[in-house]
């Protein structure tokens, strides 16, 4: 039950073209403490409760455990969820034998495009597509539960 990933910026939409799926997502936080948080999403017409742990010092690796509901359930979740939600268009695009999820944010983080790979191992090796910028792994600005708080529209610099 360990995610381990690394999130990047993106530099322009050339992955929209690579892409092999294309997902509406909108998502809250029923609780964004440091050390856990508890998200309720909707993705696409399916429903997920989501318990994420704190991130080791790199921000690679972290507890995550998710379960399926059912969508009218996740429906009402949303409702009791903090200020805050998150809405995105999830593109997922295969580049080798990984799979990058690039998540263009909507409303107040629209401008915001950001791709992330999961992988096995902390060291493990992946191809970079050109599309990819800088690495953001482990600041929490760019962590969902911080964007429902602060939204890049409010950031002072991009």
């Amino acid at each position: 039950m360990l995610e381990i990933e690394r999130k990047f910026l993106v530099s322009s939409q050339t992955y929209r073209t690579e892409a092999s799926s294309k997902t509406r997502i909108i998502q809250g936080f029923l609780n964004t403490h440091p050390e856990r948080t508890v998200r309720v999403r909707i993705k696409g017409d399916s429903g997920f409760l989501t318990v994420k742990g704190k991130s080791n010092e790199a921000g690679t690796i972290r507890f995550e455990w998710e379960t399926k509901i059912d969508v009218g359930d996740a429906e009402q979740l949303l409702e009791q969820c903090e200020p805050g939600a998150i809405e995105k268009t999830r593109f997922e695009v295969k580049i080798g034998s990984h799979i990058f999820e690039v998540d263009e944010f909507h409303g107040e983080n629209e401008g915001l495009i950001v791709a992330e790979i999961e992988l096995h191992h902390e060291n493990e090796s992946f191809k970079k597509p050109d599309w990819l910028a800088k690495e953001v792994t482990g600041d929490i600005k760019y962590y969902n539960s911080q964007l429902s708080k602060k939204p890049f529209k409010n950031w002072s610099s991009h």
